[in-house]
């Protein structure tokens, strides 16, 4: 098998018998249900999806975890309200778990500083996601979400290939640019063989306090259209509120409040 291997066998002329290439969690470990959330590009709002999505779960009882693969632009830890540095043992990593019993681990954990830049090159970056996975002690988990980064680069191809996701979901913005972009990030999941499970359009409008009336300031919402041509079984619509920015920038996404990723979560969850 070369290297380069994508795992779609289609359009390969190589003669090769295709094998597993993901990793196992951590043998302390059992994790259900694992969910990338994705993006084409970044400023989308992928980390905030990704937060809201695993307070939903966990809202309704599942013990729900996030792995923070977006080692050079990790935010989930300040979204969900956690500082100081993970702990380990001759056994392995331990998450850092926020007030709502989510188990996060991200590589600000590992910093002396969280503002500390992580100036490391590709195989480096791609080998920390693989021991996030492999050598931390999640325990027992019903749901993972993984926070990829963006685009459909080398980080993002280690994640398809190293842990197995059950599916993905994809989250954008009303402008056609980033359509385009988002087009690129269904076809790279197609590629790896993974579902589009959701679309999630974030700014899709704002509301009007007042009057309640709908203003579409990025341009006219394209959920649906888009979920349609990426083959997801469901879309959702986040309007822009400046609460929901104002709580991630804080450290209090989980005291959020809205069912714009209800219907979304029900699907993912397979609940009614």
């Amino acid at each position: 098998m070369s290297e380069n291997c994508g795992g779609n066998c289609s359009s390969c002329g190589e003669k090769c018998e295709k094998r597993d290439m993901h990793i196992k969690p951590h043998e302390g470990s059992r994790i259900g249900k694992i969910i990338g959330v994705v993006s084409g590009k970044g400023g989308v709002g992928k980390t905030m999806v990704t937060t809201m999505l695993a307070v939903e779960t966990a809202r309704r009882g599942y013990k729900t975890a996030i792995l923070d693969a977006d080692i050079t632009g990790p935010s989930v830890a300040k979204a969900m309200g956690l500082t100081g540095r993970t702990h380990g043992t001759p056994d392995g990593m331990y998450p850092l778990v926020s007030s709502a019993g989510i188990k996060v681990i991200s590589v600000n954990m590992l910093l002396e500083n969280e503002t500390d830049p992580v100036v490391w090159r590709g195989p480096i970056i791609a080998n920390v996601v693989k021991q996030f996975f492999s050598e931390v002690l999640w325990g027992d988990i019903d749901y993972m979400y993984v926070d990829m980064p963006p685009g459909t680069g080398d980080v993002p191809l280690t994640v398809y290939q190293s842990i197995p996701l059950d599916g993905v979901v994809i989250v954008s913005t009303p402008q056609e640019l980033v359509g385009m972009i988002v087009e690129k990030a269904v076809k790279m999941a197609e590629l790896m063989n993974i579902p589009v499970l959701g679309l999630v359009e974030n700014m899709s409008y704002f509301e009007c306090p007042e009057c309640g009336r709908r203003y579409h300031i990025f341009g006219a919402s394209r959920a649906e259209e888009a979920a349609k041509a990426a083959g997801a079984p469901v879309s959702a619509q986040i309007p822009v509120v400046s609460k929901l920015s104002t709580a991630s920038d804080h450290g209090l996404i989980e005291l959020y409040e809205g069912d714009w990723l209800k219907n979304l979560t029900d699907s993912l969850l397979c609940e009614k």
